[in-house]
């Protein structure tokens, strides 16, 4: 066994800090978390000294296109370089995630399962992946990548990496089977166009169909299968909330429709807000995309507000694939940025985050019978939520009980004990 001792524990679930803490590994597992003074340690167990550090659980990052490298149609089509090197490149990029303290990672479309199997088979370190895929859209919505000809992308015909476009509730259900098949953990779909979507398919501009998404929603519970909308705003964000989706990614616009914050709640629809994309497109990207996110930044801080106050949880998704990977704690930073509490900041990427992807009886938050996923950090983010951000404070990142990353001043811990 192994005891981590002395940190002081965020436990992700929004409760008081526990000072002086221990916690007890076996093997994979937390076995026992309370105060050192009152966990009895079993002989031999390795004890590692946290005492001065923040421990919390490892971070969650709910909506990620690990696969992109940025928003140019050739990259997007895979056809900007061999497909060896960018498959390599987005495996550095699944490793770069983990070491940034991220043990888990929902991908919102882009990544084929073989990534996720290659984490599970210890091809390669990352988090633990879960993947959407494609994004299921009608012609012409954000998961149809047409060229400026009209043409479509003739190079890549992957059965690993279906095309995400479906048009009514016939073909809708067939392709949401298909995605299931070759492994996909989430549904992604999307309703509206967005800030970065091609001119004339704009962050309110509908895409489906009630009866298209009903269809989509039953079909995917029906496999057992969370569901995440891409919605920005106007008829097509309704649409998704009434039908009972679990995630809604971005609703930029949720507060010009205010009700829905309500149903929401109601619901249990947990809100994915992105902030840090938005960022990226107020400043680098086409002039269309650059005017879009100005408009929509002062309201989707409004959403926000209004939604924690009418009790929906939130979870921290970055949307990064077209700006620079492994900076994903931006986004908590730009939660508290838009009026989180530092502590409610933590829960979005820990224990609501956990919730919104359904894997909250499996890490997430640490307490006893969860995976051994871990973030130890020199600083107090209940202060200075920066720390989180800064890969020089990150001590340790453990998932499954292993430590993948270790930057602790000692050595190896030795067992102590008879």
């Amino acid at each position: 066994m192994k005891a981590l001792l002395g940190a002081d524990l965020i436990d992700g679930s929004g409760g008081p800090v526990l000072k002086d803490s221990a916690v007890l590994i076996d093997d994979d597992r937390i076995v026992e978390v309370g105060p050192k003074a009152a966990v009895t340690l079993p002989p031999r167990t390795v004890e590692v000294n946290l005492a001065g550090l923040t421990l919390l659980p490892g971070l969650i990052d709910t909506h990620d296109h690990l696969a992109h490298k940025n928003y140019s149609l050739i990259s997007r089509w895979e056809i900007e370089e061999p497909a060896s090197l960018n498959h390599l490149k987005t495996a550095r990029v699944i490793e770069d995630s983990l070491a940034a303290g991220y043990t888990c990672i929902r991908d919102a479309g882009g990544l084929d399962a073989g990534f996720k199997f290659a984490v599970e088979q210890g091809v390669i370190k990352g988090p633990r992946l879960l993947t959407s895929v494609a994004i299921v859209s009608p012609n012409g919505g954000i998961g149809d990548r047409v060229a400026p000809s009209g043409h479509r992308n003739a190079f890549n015909d992957d059965p690993m990496h279906p095309n995400g476009v479906a048009n009514g509730p016939t073909e809708i259900r067939a392709l949401v089977r298909e995605l299931v098949r070759v492994g996909a953990d989430v549904i992604k779909f999307a309703t509206t166009g967005g800030a970065s979507s091609r001119a004339g398919h704009g962050p309110k501009d509908i895409a489906f169909g009630p009866d298209e998404v009903k269809a989509l929603v039953e079909e995917a519970k029906s496999q057992e299968k969370y569901t995440m909308c891409h919605a920005v705003g106007g008829p097509g964000l309704r649409m998704c909330i009434e039908a009972g989706v679990g995630s809604v990614e971005h609703a930029c616009y949720l507060a010009e429709d205010p009700d829905l914050a309500k149903i929401m709640a109601d619901k249990n629809v947990f809100f994915t807000p992105t902030f840090e994309v938005y960022e990226f497109h107020s400043t680098i990207s086409a002039p269309h995309v650059i005017e879009r996110t100005k408009q929509l930044m002062h309201i989707h801080q409004e959403s926000l507000h209004m939604a924690v106050n009418a009790g929906v949880k939130v979870s921290s998704g970055t949307d990064a694939g077209g700006f620079v990977h492994g900076d994903n704690a931006r986004e908590i930073e730009l939660m508290v940025e838009r009026g989180l509490s530092n502590m409610q900041a933590i829960q979005t990427a820990t224990g609501w985050a956990a919730e919104c992807i359904g894997r909250e009886k499996e890490f997430g938050t640490i307490k006893a019978g969860l995976y051994a996923d871990f973030l130890v950090v020199d600083g107090d983010p209940l202060k200075d939520i920066s720390v989180l951000r800064n890969k020089d404070l990150i001590k340790m990142v453990i998932k499954g009980g292993e430590a993948y990353v270790n930057n602790l001043p000692l050595g190896e811990p030795e067992p102590v004990g008879d």
